[in-house]
């Protein structure tokens, strides 16, 4: 089993656990490298950074980009960034800026079904209200019995042709790209299966224009080993990364206790061949690679970096 999670997501974003608790629940389950990667947001970092400093376990700064290539939402992780790159801080308080207005459009979707006060209840699961996004639709739709679990909720509200989906136009991915370089980072393509298993979803042809495309521009990583993945799935993207020269990454894409496909912790080794995502860092000792970290009161102002 794998000891590195570099894909999971705190209440910062859309999960149900605080920094503090989601570190703490990767070490109690044998995480020996963490990433946080919350969409959109880097605030979380220092405080999972303490946390994980008291528990022994190395930690990689993360994000979680949200990017719009052709009409298709694809998700750009960022390891080992430094959140105090200005033009990455400046490009996702960008994003942050659209999903209230989005949500707006969620709710009133969702009103057109007959489902009332969604927007209302959405906030309520979303501790910070500059990331509200489909999950804590989700988590409402299940309270109020439309849906059994958060799981099924994407099966029938809130995707392409359902009630609550509002297209919407995310960073470019050369924007994403370049803020995750600019700042000294990886990027890795994250949950690939997701964009061709959806309804609609791209084909191989489409799949190898866009990993030429994310080469191009400077992508570096594919995850090959996610929590949404099947088995079959690990050893066809394991082979797309041989075939690109692509490194190898893995995450649960943890969200919280019964939420996610796989907890913290418990993922299978990567397919033989792979070249794992962290040969980027391990082999690069400069101070890039050393774990920056700034609360989210200096992530405003970009300034006064703390390294560990």
């Amino acid at each position: 089993m794998l000891d590195y999670d570099l894909h999971c997501h705190s209440t910062v974003s859309d999960g149900l656990l605080s920094p503090t608790d989601l570190v703490a629940r990767a070490a109690e389950r044998g995480v020996k490298v963490l990433a946080l990667t919350d969409h959109d947001d880097i605030s979380g970092l220092a405080e999972a950074a303490t946390a994980a400093a008291q528990h022994g376990m190395q930690f990689i700064n993360g994000v979680e980009i949200s990017a719009t290539w052709r009409n298709y939402t694809l998700h750009i992780i960022g390891l080992r960034i430094d959140p105090a790159n200005k033009p990455l801080a400046d490009g996702l308080r960008n994003i942050r800026s659209g999903r209230g207005a989005r949500a707006q459009l969620m709710a009133d979707s969702l009103a057109k079904s007959g489902i009332s006060g969604a927007l209302e209840g959405a906030y309520q699961y979303a501790d910070n209200h500059g990331i509200i996004g489909r999950t804590h639709f989700a988590r409402f739709l299940v309270e109020k019995g439309y849906c059994k679990d958060v799981r099924s909720v994407f099966k029938n509200y809130l995707v392409k042709d359902k009630p609550g989906y509002v297209p919407h136009q995310w960073a470019t991915l050369p924007d994403a790209v370049s803020w995750i370089c600019g700042s000294g980072g990886v990027a890795v393509l994250a949950h690939p299966g997701r964009y061709t298993v959806a309804r609609k979803g791209m084909g191989q042809k489409t799949l190898r224009e866009l990993l030429r495309e994310f080469i191009d521009i400077g992508g570096q990583g594919i995850e090959v080993v996610c929590g949404s993945h099947t088995p079959e799935q690990y050893a066809e993207f394991a082979r797309y990364a041989n075939e690109f020269n692509l490194l190898a990454s893995c995450g649960s894409d943890f969200h919280g206790p019964g939420e996610s496909y796989r907890d913290l912790g418990r993922l299978p080794d990567f397919p033989l061949d792979c070249r794992p995502v962290w040969l980027a860092w391990e082999a690069d000792p400069s101070p890039a690679s050393e774990a920056a970290f700034i609360s989210s009161e200096e992530n405003q102002r970009g300034t006064d970096r703390v390294n560990r």
